[in-house]
Formats: C-alpha cells, sequence, structure tokens
C-alpha cells in the first residue's frame, strides 16, 4: 500500500498542476503596496470566525500568504481550515482546482490511512519492520551469492529460481535507496512526538516564567514579529510562523521559523522565538539533531529537493521495490507450497 500510494506522491507538483485547469491567478494589485501581516490576519480570522490562528505561510513565487486556523490553538489536523489570501487586497486566493481531492486522499492514505497519530505510529512499526527485513535480505544474501556472479539470472531453471534472482538482483542494486526510504519514512510518522520532545527538552526554560499563565491571546504584532525575526537571522528567509498553543511553538510564544537561503540549508529551519503578547525578543533556538533529521526526512523519502530528474529515480526505485515485495510474496507462497506434505507425510524439497 505505501509503495503504490507512493508512486503518484513523488509526482504530487505535477499531477496538481495537471488537474488544475483554471487560469493562472493573479494579484489584484500586481504594481500595489502590500498588506501588512497583521491585516492578512485580519481578513483570515473575519473569514472564519470563532476560530483562532495557528499557522501562517508564505508562497515564494508569488504575494500569497496562507493562513491556517482552528477551533483551538491545540486542534487537530481535520479540525484546521487553510486558506489562501493575497497579499495586495486581501481577497481569496482560488485553490487549484486539484486541490483537496484525490491527491489529498492519497497522502493522507499513505500518511496515517485516516487514523490520526495512532495509524502514524502504526506505519511507522511496519517502517522499523520493513528495514529489519532488508537487513535480513543482505544476511541471506551474501552467503548465497558466493555460488553465483554478480547480476546472474538462470533463465534455464524452473520459475520460482529465476523469481529467486529477480528479486536478489534488484533488492541489492535498491537497497541503499530502500533504506533511506524506510528510514526517513519511519521519521516522519515520529513527528508528533518529536515535537513534543522538543517543546519539553528545548523550550521548556522559556516557559517556566510565565508559571500557568494561559495561552496567549492578546497578540502583538505578527508582521513585527517577522521583522524582528529577519533582523535576528539575515539573509534568510521566512518559511512560516507557528502561534501560540500550537505544537510547533510554545503557550505564550509566536515562533518565527527561518529557513537558509543556501541549497545546503534551504531545508533546514530556526525558530526565533518572539514573546506574543509583549513582542519582545526571546530566543532563536537551533534544533536538535532529531529535529534536523525530521526536517530532511521529507524531502529524502519522498525526493522532491532535486527536480524532476530525481523524481524519475524515486519513481523507478519505487517500482523496483513493488517488484521485490511481489516476489517475495511470490516466493514465499511458492517455498511453503514445495514444503507441503505429501500424502506419505513427507515434504517435497527437489534439489535446486
Amino acid at each position: 500500500m505505501l509503495c503504490v500510494t507512493g508512486l503518484p506522491l513523488i509526482f504530487h507538483d505535477e499531477i496538481e498542476h495537471a488537474l488544475d485547469s483554471g487560469e493562472t491567478w493573479q494579484p489584484a494589485n500586481p504594481d500595489g503596496p502590500m498588506l501588512t501581516l497583521d491585516e492578512v490576519l485580519d481578513a483570515a480570522l473575519a473569514n472564519r470566525p470563532g476560530e483562532v490562528p495557528l499557522f501562517m505561510s508564505f508562497d515564494e513565487d508569488r504575494p500569497v500568504v496562507n493562513v491556517t486556523t482552528g477551533p483551538t490553538p491545540d486542534a487537530p489536523g481535520n479540525q484546521m481550515y487553510f486558506e489562501r489570501f493575497d497579499r495586495t487586497s486581501g481577497e481569496i486566493v482560488p485553490a487549484p482546482t486539484g486541490d483537496g481531492g484525490v491527491m489529498d486522499f492519497i497522502l493522507q492514505l499513505h500518511t496515517d490511512m485516516f487514523l490520526g497519530l495512532p495509524g502514524m505510529l502504526f506505519l511507522g512499526a511496519m517502517g522499523v519492520l520493513f528495514v529489519a527485513a532488508l537487513v535480513s535480505g543482505v544476511v541471506l544474501y551474501a552467503p548465497f551469492m558466493r555460488k553465483l556472479r554478480f547480476g546472474t539470472l538462470r533463465f534455464n531453471r524452473s520459475s520460482r529460481v529465476k523469481w529467486l534472482d529477480y528479486h536478489n538482483l534488484l533488492g541489492i542494486v535498491a537497497l541503499l535507496w530502500m533504506s533511506v526510504v524506510g528510514v526517513t519514512g519511519v521519521m516522519n510518522t515520529l513527528a508528533d512526538p518529536l515535537l513534543e520532545i522538543w517543546q519539553a527538552d528545548s523550550l521548556a526554560d522559556l516557559t517556566t516564567e510565565f508559571g500557568d499563565a494561559p495561552v496567549a491571546q492578546n497578540l502583538s504584532s505578527v508582521q513585527a514579529a517577522v521583522e524582528r525575526a529577519s533582523a535576528e537571522a539575515p539573509g534568510a528567509w521566512v518559511q512560516f510562523v507557528a502561534f501560540p498553543g500550537g505544537g510547533w511553538s510554545t503557550d505564550y510564544h509566536l515562533s518565527v521559523f527561518i529557513r537558509g537561503d543556501t541549497p545546503a540549508t534551504s531545508h533546514m529551519v530556526t525558530p526565533v522565538l518572539i514573546e506574543a503578547e509583549t513582542g519582545n525578543f526571546a530566543a532563536m533556538r537551533e534544533m536538535p539533531w532529531y529535529m534536523k533529521a525530521l526536517a530532511f526526512s521529507g524531502p529524502l523519502h519522498f525526493g522532491d529537493y532535486g527536480g524532476l530528474p530525481l523524481k524519475i529515480i524515486w519513481f523507478v526505485l519505487d517500482l523496483f521495490t513493488i517488484i521485490i515485495l511481489v516476489t517475495g510474496i511470490y516466493l514465499w507462497l511458492a517455498k511453503a507450497k514445495r514444503n507441503a506434505p505429501t500424502s506419505s507425510g513427507l515434504a517435497m524439497e527437489p534439489a535446486e
């Protein structure tokens, strides 16, 4: 299921672009002044009365601000509402025609099977077993191949032997890729627990002065917070803002996530924490190793950091993995059939 749903997800952006039959969006006032982030936030909250802001992110190639809201600061994903706003006018930007359709369904199935955190942890456990299967496969492959040259395909032998050779060849060719995808997949399923650990471990000292105060409600200027964060990390790019009470911030801070501006650092983010009610700078914390690993896991898992050529390679290797899994099941069933007891009570195990 994961390999099959992973195939279209490799080309997620390309498929959504192909499904989008609408006209290319243009800002209402392309040469006009930009609205402040506070004005955009006001428009977003007016569009969703009674909800609170959770995240604010920014398109790289157009003046669009994406705002996620929810009924509570710690609302789960299925209660979040995502909307795009034109920063030149405050108007809602039409969603791509393909948005929210089949690709989102496939992504949710691939991520957690529509079961939330329990589904993610279950798939993480399957990922651990997958990596264990790769290790055991290598252990079995090494002594087996002492008898044969690398890449040998014995076409003159039985169907089972031919499929065994295909299984071994594709398995060893795709081993490194399968290991990377398996390990990064496990990392991605641990996103929620790792966020909780990060909050409790790296940000705990920033919350002690607030005691048991409730989640910050009277927010200072988001625009000023982003400008202050940009001043603390000059030359970088603001990727998103996390509001108080959610998993990516504390109950009392606006977390402004700064992304590196070089190819090597473009997938690494550093949070700059601003006190939500006063606007004062609180801290800039480098992500711990496990959060850095999580940041790299997404691009590595889907192969979306090297353009279309890398995606094609990921697609081919995913097909190899499907063939390896299918041949593995076939070989397992064939072996069980060969070892089944005959009428005399003896198992039939012809020599290869």
